[in-house]
């Protein structure tokens, strides 16, 4: 029952929008991607009555969901808002969840999607510092090849293993991380190897101390299997891509959309991948150009937990004039 369009089911879209929990359900989803769950906690009903009352919503056009392991993510499907009746009903549906408290704590169940990725992050580290020793020799011979190369920012550099490779390519690599245990592990890398060149900083990606950390922005931002754990992804990109200078380059490594739900606990994973579709989406989003995205040969991860994982490489180059 499509009544977007008009014709002789249109008047169906008076009578489907005239109940309250669904023009509260339709302004939530409007306002985010929401789980059926993070709805249910929002509206205070059961997922079984939020179901119940999306599927004629979606069967009418105006909800679209997808998939993400067993969740189901909801959000305002495209085009919808341009019609008058539906934009009526979203502003309805925003005064009542404003009455109720409900749009307000949508950033609050947004927020603690990545409660577990914070607790796990500040375990104590427990795994010992490795490095092949030539590969540094060779990587500081094969930076003559780069023509910029003054700043590194390493986003969510964890124990530090990308500075092996990044510190004897870049002039200055600033390594940022919000936990300080994660931090601690790249500290010990940073005095093993030697790395005088890098600064360790403990902040949010766009924080103040990264800010000016970074200054008029990076050679190369570098996010190595961080967006998976990004509450709002697309707005995690928009911030990477503020943190290079124009001209800059941004590199993305993160995983395939796969099904393996045992990460959201083991690793602490708000998302199960992406598409390379959503991934370019990202980007380009948030202005980059050239945008490349290209999935990484099994054969290069070898070990860890994820290593029976897909993993995508996105690749971006920030324009001048660039205001993202």
């Amino acid at each position: 029952m499509q009544v977007l369009p008009g014709g002789d089911t249109r008047w169906q879209l008076y009578r489907l929008l005239s109940d309250p929990t669904r023009l509260k359900l339709l302004a939530l989803a409007a306002e985010e991607e929401l789980s059926v769950g993070e709805l249910a906690e929002l509206l205070d009903e059961s997922q079984p009555n939020v179901s119940r009352h999306a599927a004629p919503l979606r069967q009418a056009g105006l909800l679209a969901d997808r998939r993400q392991g067993t969740r189901t993510l909801v959000h305002l499907a495209e085009g919808a808002r341009a019609d008058a009746v539906v934009a009526d009903a979203l502003d309805a549906g925003r005064k009542l969840c404003t009455a109720d408290g409900s749009l307000p704590r949508v950033a609050e169940v947004v927020l603690r999607r990545d409660a577990k990725t914070r607790e796990f992050f500040a375990r104590p580290p427990d795994a010992e510092v490795g490095l092949s020793p030539e590969i540094p020799s060779y990587l500081y011979a094969l930076a003559m090849l780069l023509e910029h190369r003054e700043l590194a920012l390493d986003v969510g550099t964890g124990d530090g293993a990308l500075l092996d490779l990044l510190a004897p390519i870049f002039r200055r690599v600033v390594a940022v991380d919000r936990s300080e245990a994660q931090l601690g592990r790249a500290r010990q890398r940073v005095r093993a190897h030697g790395y005088e060149n890098v600064e360790l900083v403990e902040d949010q990606i766009g924080g103040s101390r990264v800010l000016a950390a970074v200054g008029a922005g990076a050679d190369l931002v570098v996010a190595s299997r961080v967006l998976h754990h990004a509450p709002r992804p697309r707005a995690a990109m928009t911030e990477l891509v503020s943190l290079a200078r124009p001209q800059g380059r941004v590199l993305v490594i993160d995983y395939a959309r796969h099904e393996d739900e045992q990460f959201q606990d083991a690793q602490a994973d708000v998302w199960l991948g992406f598409s390379p579709d959503e991934l370019a989406d990202f980007a380009e989003s948030a202005g980059l150009v050239d945008v490349r995205v290209v999935p990484v040969p099994g054969r290069f991860v070898r070990t860890g937990p994820d290593a029976h994982l897909p993993w995508l490489s996105l690749l971006g180059t920030r324009p001048l004039g660039n205001g993202a």
